[in-house]
């Protein structure tokens, strides 16, 4: 499954796979993927070292990534604290209200909270930058569009690609225009922060608006079959990430959490602005409906949304709500009915694309064999 991209950068099978979990974008990597490692989790600059040191020792020399969230916009001297101090003390009380009424216990005293998704704050993701280019990454991504143009240019002089998620191919245009190497043309099936345009409709929208830019198709891709189209749709791979959710080497954390993933179906989630005040797919729950609720106060901006509920997405996370435990993830989730190694999930998505290309083949009346 080879592309001019994927001989760029030096892997076998052009199948990008983002993922938060270091265990899971080693293996995509091992497996003849391109790993991509998501950094917005990591607030202390020594956890992503730490993190991307285990990486340098388990990917065998083969290429991988990071993916960070920044604005394009830089905003001088607003720190977390400054943040913090806008968020109205009605949404502070709503959140303790919805708790309250599922029960959910406090943490422990002094006890932090362990989800605290600030990535997507400047300072934040410069900081990540400053570690990551102290090692071999061959791709750094950014999930808020083209980051700032001296990122842009560091990371050119670091000998490292840019890539820039992509809605719109007004988007797409303007990522080109900013010098990023490789547009992600992210349809709305996609988990997590995502557009309102199909990955169908979107994918040779984009390849159209970027040429010759390559384009990574992805948003409800789990099928190798699914990535054949996406290259005949004029894309040079895919970019996958809510599959890998599933995988024995990823760490939710939470059995209850994988159960209700292995459970849901393509119509059980939602895009909401719940957990982080920008629209992003993720599986409906009581916690979803409680912020679309016309009721309730509605959700803040990004980034006041994610501060506000971090210490009860950690308190639900810990106990277990089943009622409120969710997560980021795509309509692909329907196709997520058992956890399997990273390899194997690698193994059938290259079979699907033989298929495919063997099914297009008997009707264009030709042998992909000869």
């Amino acid at each position: 499954m080879e592309t001019e991209l994927s001989k760029k950068l030096g892997v076998e099978h052009a199948i990008f796979g983002f993922t938060p979990f270091p265990a899971v974008a080693a293996a995509i990597t091992r497996a003849g993927g391109f790993g991509v490692l998501g950094a917005v989790r990591y607030t202390a600059p020594d956890e992503l070292a730490r993190d991307l040191d285990w990486m340098a020792e388990h990917t065998d020399g083969k290429p991988y990534g990071l993916d960070v969230v920044m604005p394009a916009k830089k905003v001088e001297g607003v720190t977390e604290a400054d943040v913090e101090a806008m968020i109205p003390e009605g949404h502070r009380r709503y959140v303790e209200e919805t708790l309250a009424k599922h029960g959910v216990p406090e943490l422990a005293e002094g006890e932090a909270s362990g989800w605290r998704i600030t990535g997507w704050m400047e300072e934040v993701a410069r900081n990540q930058l400053d570690v990551a280019f102290d090692y071999p990454i061959k791709l750094l991504a950014n999930a808020l569009g083209s980051p700032p143009a001296d990122v842009i240019a560091r990371a050119h002089d670091h000998g490292v690609l840019v890539a820039a998620l992509a809605g719109s191919a007004r988007h797409a245009r303007h990522h080109a225009a900013a010098g990023i190497d490789i547009v992600v043309a992210q349809g709305y099936e996609a988990g997590g922060h995502t557009g309102e345009i199909a990955s169908m409709v979107l994918v040779p929208e984009v390849v159209d608006a970027v040429h010759p830019l390559p384009v990574l198709a992805a948003g409800g891709i789990g099928s190798g079959e699914q990535i054949a189209a996406g290259l005949a749709l004029g894309a040079q791979g895919a970019w996958l990430g809510s599959i890998w959710l599933t995988t024995e080497e990823a760490d939710l954390h939470s059995r209850a959490l994988t159960a209700k993933l292995l459970a849901a179906g393509s119509g059980d989630t939602v895009r909401s602005r719940a957990l982080t005040g920008k629209p992003a797919r993720q599986l409906r729950t009581e916690w979803t409906d409680a912020w679309d609720d016309p009721s309730g106060p509605g959700t803040l901006p990004m980034p006041l949304q994610g501060l506000l509920v971090a210490e009860a997405v950690s308190r639900i996370q810990k106990y277990e709500i089943g009622p409120l435990l969710g997560t980021p993830v795509g309509q692909i989730v329907g196709r997520m009915t058992s956890e399997r190694s990273v390899q194997a999930v690698l193994d059938d998505l290259t079979r699907g694309f033989e298929r495919a290309v063997d099914r297009i083949n008997r009707i264009a009346g030709r042998s992909s064999r000869s």
